[in-house]
């Protein structure tokens, strides 16, 4: 359904549903069909934190190529079964930070060793209530290196360095890195770095590719080929070259 997406965008419907398309995805079978039983077991492991549906992607990030994506525990299940995960809106918790952080350094305003004091912070914010990030562990941990800080996840830090970075520029930051959802940057504040904003896990998977690939953005790629009924070609998978977009220290 999600390539039927696409090259519907592409093509429109008509062409798609009666113009006999062959079509080559990148999906990998044996993993995909790998990917998910282990989805199913993870899911068993964690039932008593109450967690009914997950979803998973596995891309190559120097390629773009999408080799397995599970969109949901089981397509048959309802009610949440024939619902894409891995392209839905969903929160990403403290899995954006690295992205600001990439900013913080690319910056030059920090280094991985760059001292930051986890200490006690309010924000105040005209027209909302005063801002008090905590810690996971609702303790607070001093000064703290930069790369301490994202190792371990801590709150206080991050939201520390968003400030003085500031949010508009995180928010065009990432949508470079490939976020495309935070389509409405009034609405955000400094919880942004905490998972406070949606996103994509095809986004987060390109953004997350450009660390692998130095710094180097790739657009995801689900098709190798495309042919019409006649056999005549009308894209073929060519490697792209991607685009920079932080340097290879930043992503080292």
């Amino acid at each position: 359904f999600y390539i039927k997406a696409l090259l519907e965008q592409k093509y429109g419907i008509r062409r798609v549903e009666e113009g006999g398309l062959r079509v080559i995805t990148t999906l990998d079978i044996e993993m995909q069909e790998e990917v998910e039983t282990i989805l199913q077991e993870e899911l068993v492991k964690i039932q008593n934190l109450n967690v009914s549906n997950g979803s998973v992607l596995v891309t190559s990030p120097s390629t773009g190529e999408i080799l397995a994506m599970v969109g949901s525990k089981d397509y048959y299940e309802e009610p949440f079964g024939a619902f894409n995960v891995a392209t839905a809106r969903r929160q990403p918790g403290s899995s954006i930070k690295p992205i600001m952080y990439a900013l913080a350094l690319d910056s030059g305003k920090f280094t991985a060793g760059s001292i930051i004091d986890d200490s006690p912070v309010v924000y105040q914010i005209p027209g909302a209530p005063a801002y008090r990030p905590l810690n996971y562990d609702n303790r607070f941990h001093g000064p703290t290196p930069l790369r301490y800080a994202l190792a371990n996840s801590y709150n206080v830090p991050a939201v520390k360095v968003l400030n003085e970075i500031g949010v508009r520029r995180f928010i065009d930051f990432a949508q470079q890195l490939g976020i495309s959802t935070w389509d409405t940057p009034e609405r955000y504040g400094l919880s942004l770095t905490l998972g406070g904003a949606e996103v994509k896990m095809t986004d987060m998977a390109v953004a997350f590719g450009t660390f692998a690939n130095y710094g180097n953005k790739v657009d995801l790629n689900p098709l190798l080929s495309v042919e019409d009924y006649r056999g005549k070609v009308l894209e073929k998978y060519s490697k792209p070259k991607g685009t920079r977009v932080i340097s290879e220290d930043t992503s080292y």
